[in-house]
């Protein structure tokens, strides 16, 4: 196994954050239901339907959610050395404009404090104020800069509200780009629920998450793309959860269909458009989480094992209980991912992929 192992997606819902959705009667929030006693995470419209039975609603939430401690412990149980800790979807996007920015920027200090804690096993991706003014976003990035353990900023896909090819998120990039922060790209608001069918309840949360999330980060990306977004900011750093969604497998798709369009190739300044593959292999990272062989093949025959990082999801994903009531220590989501990249990669490749990238990239050490 390699010497430093690094956890780059692993999720955390500090006291504040919290504090805040304890507070909402609206999703997002947190609360039990009757007659159950266990509090829930609703985080998606729809979850809190009432028709919805109390023990189906969103997911139970514990202290695997929000008990740093525990983080460290689910570490040490999986031979982790360092986290770079992130909020949850959806962040802080909900928040009233008029303090999105305070309360970020409260948020942010409580994950920067968390790291200091644990000098050395923790490092963060901050949070923006994406429901506030742009020039406000703009200034929570360039603050970030400056604290010691923040490493770059989670988003989720909508932006400012309007997608990740909106104009508006120009001086945005700018800043991002200017201060040399990777942005971690995740996915939250999933497909339309009609795409899901007149059953889907029957399903879990299995069609939002197995699909809806990796479709939604491609989407976005592309959108992106298309935008010509690294056109303009060529030194931009994404890095894109779930090992890009379903991007690596339709890239060449993707390419194809531009280059095979009118409109894309009449548009002012196409000259200078760099291609997909361009992109991919300079500007965009990709986690592991992808949990088998084939799809970590695909990812590394697009962006090379040196622009691909561990992950594990933490706290979602648990191990489920047995008949007794019993969990397994490790977790098999865990498990899945570092089986992949021990199947998939050569010994140098994945003393890379778990650790090596990431201290390289979002200089840890």
């Amino acid at each position: 196994m390699t010497s430093t192992i690094v956890d780059i997606h692993t999720h955390v819902y500090t006291p504040l954050f919290m504090k805040i959705l304890r507070s909402r009667d609206a999703v997002p929030y947190v609360r039990s239901f009757s007659p159950d006693t266990v509090d829930r995470l609703i985080i998606l419209p729809g979850e809190d339907s009432p028709d919805t039975p109390a023990t189906s609603r969103g997911r139970p939430i514990g202290p695997d959610y929000y008990d740093i401690s525990k983080k460290i412990e689910f570490m040490d149980t999986h031979d982790i050395d360092i986290s770079v800790i992130s909020l949850a979807n959806p962040w802080l996007d909900f928040l009233p404009s008029d303090y999105a920015l305070e309360m970020t920027q409260k948020v942010n200090d409580e994950l920067n404090d968390l790291c200091a804690r644990y000098p050395g096993r923790l490092y963060a991706f901050g949070a923006l104020p994406l429901s506030g003014s742009v020039e406000e976003v703009v200034q929570e990035i360039k603050r970030l800069a400056e604290l010691r353990y923040i490493r770059g900023v989670i988003m989720g896909t909508s932006g400012l509200g309007d997608g990740l090819d909106d104009p508006r998120l120009d001086s945005v990039w700018e800043a991002l780009q200017g201060t040399g922060q990777t942005i971690f790209l995740h996915p939250h608001y999933g497909l339309p629920k009609e795409v899901y069918g007149s059953r889907q309840d029957n399903y879990g949360h299995v069609l939002a998450l197995a699909m809806g999330f990796p479709m939604e980060t491609t989407i976005a990306v592309a959108r992106m793309i298309l935008s010509g977004v690294w056109d303009r900011w060529t030194k931009l750093s994404v890095l894109l959860a779930h090992s890009g969604g379903t991007l690596p497998f339709l890239a060449g798709r993707l390419e194809s269909c531009i280059l095979h369009d009118g409109h894309m190739m009449k548009k002012d300044g196409d000259k200078n458009r760099r291609t997909v593959w361009d992109i991919l292999q300079n500007n965009i990272l990709l986690d592991a989480v992808v949990y088998a062989r084939v799809g970590l093949k695909a990812a590394t025959e697009v962006a090379g094992n040196d622009r691909i990082l561990f992950g594990t999801d933490h706290p979602f994903f648990p191990p489920l209980a047995n008949e007794e009531g019993e969990k397994e220590k490790e977790w098999a989501s865990v498990t899945m991912n570092y089986r992949a990249v021990k199947e998939t990669l050569a010994p140098e490749g994945v003393d890379r992929v778990l650790g090596g990238n990431a201290i390289r990239l979002l200089r840890l050490k």
